[in-house]
């Protein structure tokens, strides 16, 4: 095969390679080379699925006709099952975050690649010849379903996760079935994260889109953003999934509601097609370093579950999500650091004591009621506890100082342990009597002092914010 892509390169520019270098593989069957001449560097691809082959170079060189940032495609020898492309470089989108961090540049990055991403599937999706797709023209009801069978008998199987075979297999039915709802008139790129971008001169440049298809809006840019190893801040995700809608509504008339009801069944199905994946090449194949993103993954799903809620009832298929999340197991595969998020909130008792509806129903729940109230004061009544008279009185009671010194105590052996085994919530409620001074003192107070742990917190005052969201603390 060496031996073909040398032949090709000596036709095409004249000279045979000074050197032919293997790169290192993916998941595919797929092997790439970089071949090196006097004047110019390419990739050389060899694969014996012709049909695959046919995908990638027709859509290369569509996307290169609208002005994407693709490769260039120089040649091709069907019969040989090679082809060279445009060598973008070493550097993709995963590995520039790992050297950078989401440090401003790397964020920007990100801003361009979501802005990319509606010109590849609406501008460009309009004129494709989708007869050229592999190995479906569209992301219909059996690509849905391979994908939804994939995760149960190569993840949930492998990774022993009990599951009801004909509840689960209805549920995936209703899933699909609500998905096939949303509008699928666009080129769905298939496999659109991190590694599948590469980085050069400062700019996003596309590959492996061989598997596109017709399909919607939705699957792409939830790959991107729960794309898992990446872990963005799930704050930037919500950035960047606006910044997405607001550039696709450049080019279509798209209905962001109903766009937004269908978004996180579609985060759903494309999590469960990357879980299939890695329990496919990891569990099955025996290729540990698949594994090591199955606790990013849980991560996800544990978001999605308390961030975004669906608009179909899938009972079955929820409860395999709340074993996956609640899976110590899943949590520890490679060298996982997963960050800890600490909700703090305080209530009045008078409303009741708050149940944990986003996490795993742990956590602690402390009594203020028995700490000298400022409330009894006329002075403090229209003060609440992060009002500095009313943080100033309590701060000099020394019942509130021993008090919370236990309870940060107990907090921080938590946060220590929950650390060591991957997991990534948990809530501390304070509650007094109104749920306005003595609680809100406590919980400020405890998130000042998480912070210098280094964990992630929010903090909430069910009584003084209603139905507000929390208010990340940073």
């Amino acid at each position: 095969m060496e031996a073909a892509l040398a032949d090709l390169f000596a036709r095409s520019f004249g000279a045979r390679p000074q050197d032919v270098a293997a790169l290192k593989g993916d998941g595919s069957s797929r092997r790439l080379y970089r071949l090196r001449g006097a004047q110019r560097s390419v990739i050389g691809a060899v694969n014996a699925d012709q049909l695959e082959n046919r995908a990638f170079i027709a859509f290369s060189r569509h996307f290169r006709r609208c002005g994407l940032p693709a490769p260039e495609i120089y040649a091709e020898d069907p019969g040989r099952g090679v082809y060279l492309e445009e060598d973008l470089g070493d550097t993709n989108l995963f590995q520039h975050l790992s050297a950078q961090g989401f440090a401003p540049g790397t964020v920007e990055l990100y801003r361009k690649v979501v802005r990319l991403l509606p010109r590849i599937q609406i501008q460009a999706g309009a004129g494709l010849d989708y007869g050229a797709c592999y190995p479906r023209a569209g992301f219909d009801k059996q690509s849905m379903m391979w994908d939804l069978n994939h995760f149960k008998y190569y993840f949930l199987q492998l990774a022993h996760i009990p599951f009801h075979e004909q509840a689960l297999e209805d549920d995936f039915r209703r899933l699909v079935d609500f998905l096939l709802k949303a509008p699928r008139d666009y080129f769905l790129y298939r496999d659109f994260q991190s590694r599948n971008i590469m980085v050069r001169d400062g700019r996003p440049w596309i590959i492996d889109y061989q598997g596109g298809r017709k399909g919607a809006l939705q699957y792409d840019i939830a790959s991107l953003l729960f794309d898992a190893k990446a872990d963005i801040p799930f704050a930037l995700r919500e950035e960047l999934l606006e910044l997405y809608l607001d550039a696709a509504c450049e080019l279509a008339p798209i209905d962001r509601a109903a766009f937004l009801r269908h978004y996180p069944g579609f985060v759903y199905i494309r999590i469960m097609q990357a879980l299939g994946a890695y329990g496919l090449r990891g569990f099955h194949e025996r290729k540990p370093h698949f594994l090591q993103s199955i606790p990013y993954a849980v991560r996800n799903i544990e978001y999605l579950m308390g961030a975004r809620e669906l608009p179909v009832k899938l009972p079955a298929l929820m409860e395999v999500m709340r074993r996956l999340v609640g899976s110590s197991a899943l949590r520890c595969y490679g060298d996982a650091k997963l960050r800890l998020n600490v909700r703090v909130q305080s209530f009045s008792y008078r409303n009741g004591a708050p149940a944990d509806e986003r996490g795993h129903g742990g956590g602690f729940v402390f009594d203020c009621r028995a700490l000298p109230n400022p409330g009894k004061n006329p002075k403090f009544s229209k003060l609440d506890g992060r009002d500095a008279p009313t943080a100033e009185f309590l701060r000099g009671e020394e019942a509130v100082e021993r008090f919370m010194e236990h309870a940060c105590a107990l907090v921080a052996q938590s946060v220590e342990n929950y650390r060591g085994r991957n997991f990534t919530d948990l809530l501390v409620s304070f509650g007094c009597t109104g749920g306005q001074h003595r609680s809100v003192y406590c919980a400020e107070l405890l998130a000042q002092r998480l912070r210098g742990l280094g964990v992630e917190v929010e903090v909430r005052h069910r009584e003084l914010d209603g139905d507000e969201a929390a208010v990340p603390i940073t």
